[in-house]
């Protein structure tokens, strides 16, 4: 049922969005002053989210967990719009596209970049210390950079480190770079750390130069973390105690934080993983389907020729929303358990989306230093 072809205001005219709190004609200046994207209950325990789109044709695409979305006008007013019907417990990234060009939503001060935003529906648990930031605003950065050219990996990338409550045990985030610019992960790490849930932590931003290349179980990254990055860590001036490292890792960065906890134990002994890409296999990127070959990819291939180390303490997290990806982790999770690792498993209310992998790694990375 939509909410447009139910409601009229008592003089008369249509308030076709009043069902979602949303009074007045579409178009006008009241209208949209008071736009925002709204989520009522729909079916059984979904929900049904409007968004609003003015001046031109756009389409809706959504991070990993809808096909795009085409919005409709609104009679002949500059309002479009679109009533997507959500599943219960979800948070998700999404941008209008628009012509060649990409935005956020302006009327969602909840971005994530300078071209998308984050909607939740309202069952969606909160993200403590995660601030709601707007896709116009610029995130802060931390002091220190480090330079860090040539050596095993080639080529030169800006390494920034931040103590998060004048530093501590790293905390190596991979893809650094989503999280410096994407995702205010040094503000929320502080955050956590200001209220007790976590110790305080050196942050290391990883940025990767070719996430194929480097996320693969090769052992060049990790090599070169060990022999090179860490070194430059211990020199730069931040207190870092090296000695405790964990490393946080998304889908092929998580595949890659499991690979060095298997092959690299004297230097990774806990892990924060969120939707790893355990479909992995060297092959599994020509294939026309990649998650449809061996469960568990190579990584559940060597767990069963060699167990994980016993030492090795890791939490694994899985969008509720990820069908597919499922039996690959659950095979690699049962697998490492079984190894005698110590493991948390847990699930998170987000499709393949940093916009939910984003708690999962602040909450499992306390987890893993406990």
């Amino acid at each position: 049922m939509r909410a447009h072809e139910q409601v009229r205001a008592e003089d008369g005219t249509e308030e076709p969005f009043a069902s979602f709190g949303l009074y007045g004609t579409p178009g006008t200046d009241e209208f949209w002053a008071a736009a925002t994207p709204a989520s009522v209950p729909f079916g059984k325990g979904g929900w049904v989210t409007l968004f609003l789109w003015r001046g031109s044709p756009a389409v809706i695409e959504f991070e990993s967990w809808s096909e795009p979305v085409p919005l409709l006008r609104w009679r002949d007013t500059d309002c479009w719009y679109a009533e997507v019907p959500m599943p219960e417990r979800l948070r998700v990234t999404y941008r209008f596209l628009a012509g060649d060009a990409s935005y956020a939503d302006p009327f969602n001060p909840v971005g994530a970049g300078g071209d998308r935003s984050i909607v939740a529906t309202p069952d969606a648990p909160p993200q403590p210390h995660w601030p709601a930031v707007d896709a116009a605003d610029v995130l802060p950065l931390p002091r220190t950079r480090i330079r860090w050219a040539g050596g095993l990996l080639g080529g030169r990338r800006t390494v920034r480190v931040h103590p998060a409550g004048g530093g501590g045990p790293v905390v190596l985030l991979l893809d650094g770079d989503d999280w410096l610019y994407l995702h205010p992960a040094m503000t929320a790490f502080d955050a956590a750390v200001a209220a007790g849930d976590m110790p305080p932590v050196t942050l290391v931003f990883l940025p990767a130069k070719d996430r194929q290349a480097e996320f693969g179980c090769r052992p060049e990254l990790w090599e070169a973390v060990r022999d090179e990055l860490l070194p430059l860590v211990a020199e730069c001036g931040v207190p870092a105690d090296l000695d405790r490292l964990v490393v946080a890792g998304q889908s092929l960065g998580g595949l890659s934080a499991m690979y060095a906890a298997t092959e690299f134990p004297e230097l990774v002994s806990r892990v924060a993983c969120q939707s790893g890409s355990f479909w992995w296999t060297p092959e599994a990127a020509d294939l026309p389907d990649p998650l449809g070959g061996p469960v568990g990819g190579a990584i559940a291939a060597r767990l069963r020729e060699r167990p994980a180390p016993a030492g090795l303490r890791i939490a694994f997290d899985l969008g509720e929303h990820e069908t597919r990806m499922r039996p690959h982790c659950e095979l690699v999770e049962t697998l490492t358990a079984e190894s005698g690792a110590t493991v948390r498993v847990s699930r998170s209310a987000a499709g393949h989306d940093r916009a939910g992998w984003r708690q999962a790694m602040l909450r499992d990375v306390a987890w893993a230093l406990a």
